[in-house]
């Protein structure tokens, strides 16, 4: 029959659909110091309002273009077609950037959570994470098929233990449920930077939605599948969130406690320590998750890259037998071995600003191709005039700007912010080095 042939060796919507979750969340690992930063009733308010500002005007964007160049490279493509190599180039640089710091929270949070087992693995956290980047190289390596299998098995291991948390926490009869019965969201009585980090907090949970497009030609029926799996990622992120933060909210436990123990302390709380035990099981579970889903879509920027001879040739180059990018994925695992020395929160603001500026790209390279080709057949439209698009394109806009203001504000993160508008700038430089080198194929 011709249609297994056709869709052998591609992702199917199911699997699509888990690297999605994946890629964007993960689960609510990585949430617990929002709780810190702006209390129960501020967390929820931040979760119910970020996304609708940062997140559904990327998504309509990501299918807009992905519907009209599904091809992979996903979002560098689109640029380079908009704007050109240089902006192209910027666009892949940046992404490479934020994307390294993106992976190196990963492992830092899987040792976190396996500290609840073993409390000594927190002295061989470099070991440890050492395991996870180059044993996730090696099954990415293997191919994307089997990356897809494993994220839906990894998230259902995710989701499994907070759907149990939530059933517990907000029984009417859990005695600790009792306590919180309701609450409303407020920021009231918030500092500004306190604000700022827990937006960074936020968007940081909910990014990576053009991430998932540089396999788009590994995706069997693209267009569609997109469609189907973002719409399905995004539904099930934000319901896991918000049942997250109101059970922190019932749950009456200390954020604090609740940042330094992570969710297993959560889980402890809601129905005993073997609950606690899944949840653990269900962090590390995330966190590899992420890291292979990540790593697949970054692995593929270099390639296209290297096609346009702004990266060394030997970044073409596929595995003999994968077919995979496999020297991409070794340097791309190289560098996120060092990265994993910095800090959690260190590394949340650096990304957050990198992710920003690449973003802003997409939103211009869109505006630019409703102007250029507004004829082209599209798949999926947004439903808005260049006015319109240029309004909802402000609301993203707008949190970033919001949040870099609070972080620099606040003198304690002022340095990981500076060190981030540096490696923006490093683009630049780096341009006109490969200018003076060797003429890029594309002018």
């Amino acid at each position: 029959m011709p249609f297994p042939k056709k869709s052998s060796g591609k992702l199917r919507p199911l699997q699509l659909a888990a690297i999605i979750f994946l890629t964007v969340s993960g689960g609510p690992y990585g949430l617990e110091p929002l709780f810190t930063y702006v209390g129960t009733h501020g967390a929820l308010l931040l979760l119910l309002i970020t996304p609708f500002l940062w997140d559904v005007p990327t998504i309509l964007t990501v299918l807009e273009l992905n519907g009209l160049m599904p091809v992979t490279g996903g979002y560098y493509q689109w640029v380079k077609h908009a704007l050109g190599i240089r902006w192209a180039f910027f666009e892949g640089w940046w992404t490479w950037l934020y994307t390294f710091l993106d992976l190196a929270i990963y492992p830092v949070l899987f040792v976190s959570y396996a500290a609840f087992f073993f409390p000594e693995m927190a002295h061989y956290k470099i070991p440890v994470c050492l395991v996870i980047i180059w044993s996730s190289a090696l099954l990415n390596i293997l191919g994307i098929v089997p990356v897809g299998k494993a994220s839906v098995l990894l998230s259902l291991i995710v989701l499994i233990p907070f759907g149990l948390i939530f059933l517990f926490v907000l029984h009417p009869n859990h005695p600790v449920a009792a306590l919180h019965p309701s609450f409303t969201p407020s920021l009231k009585g918030l500092s500004f930077p306190a604000i700022s980090m827990g937006l960074y907090t936020v968007m940081w949970n909910f990014l990576g939605w053009d991430n998932a497009t540089t396999y788009a030609g590994e995706v069997a029926r693209p267009v569609r599948s997109y469609l189907t799996s973002i719409c399905i990622a995004f539904i099930l992120v934000f319901a896991v969130y918000l049942l997250t933060a109101y059970s922190v909210h019932r749950s009456g436990i200390d954020p604090g406690v609740l940042n330094d123990g992570g969710f297993p302390v959560l889980g402890v709380l809601a129905a005993g320590r073997w609950l606690g035990i899944l949840v653990a099981i269900g962090g590390m579970a995330g966190q590899l998750g992420l890291y292979s889903a990540v790593l697949l879509s970054v692995s593929r920027v270099p390639q296209v890259m290297a096609d346009d001879q702004l990266l060394p040739a030997w970044f073409c180059s596929l595995h003999p037998r994968f077919r995979t990018p496999y020297v991409s994925i070794i340097a791309s695992s190289a560098v996120v071995s060092v990265l994993v020395l910095f800090t959690f929160s260190d590394l949340i603001v650096m990304d957050i600003i990198l992710y920003g500026a690449g973003l802003s790209l997409e939103f211009i390279a869109l505006l630019v191709l409703r102007r250029r080709e507004p004829h082209t057949h599209r798949p999926f439209r947004i439903p808005l005039g260049n006015t319109g698009l240029i309004l909802l394109f402000l609301l993203p806009v707008g949190t970033y700007i919001l949040a870099i203001s609070g972080i620099l504000i606040a003198s304690e993160k002022a340095g990981p912010a500076l060190l981030a508008l540096a490696m923006l700038l490093s683009a630049a430089l780096a341009w006109q080095f490969i200018r003076k080198r060797k003429k890029p194929a594309v002018a």
